[in-house]
């Protein structure tokens, strides 16, 4: 499932201000990057299952690995996982709307914080 107009995707934001942001709102980077990509993840284990909120991001000229990037948001996905195939975002899911309005919330907040950053 896409979060469509988030206003994320908007956004270029320092690397570092970023993960603390993103960590102030449950999406971890942890190992999930290479040179010129990185992908936030908060997970939700609930009764319907388990979904990742998923963030990605790219810089056109920086090195995530020596935290010397901005990184450009792309759109906020929800996917359910699926072991051990993985995660899966496909127009057939079915999402608890619970799920979707907390993953809403967290969006909206997340924008409004990072927004102030890129001012």
């Amino acid at each position: 499932m896409r979060f469509e107009n988030t206003g994320l995707e908007t956004l270029l934001i320092e690397l570092d201000r970023l993960d603390e942001t993103m960590r102030n709102h449950g999406l971890i980077r942890a190992g999930q990057w290479d040179w010129e990509r990185v992908t936030y993840d908060r997970k939700f284990e609930i009764r319907e299952g388990t979904f990742y909120l998923r963030i990605f991001g790219y810089t056109e000229d920086g090195d995530v690995g020596a935290h010397d990037a901005d990184i450009k948001l792309l759109t906020p996905l929800l996917g359910k996982h699926y072991y051990p195939h993985g995660v899966e975002y496909g127009e057939g899911e079915e999402f608890p709307s619970h799920l979707v309005q907390t993953c809403e919330k967290i969006l909206v907040a997340l924008y409004q914080e990072l927004s102030l950053i890129t001012e």
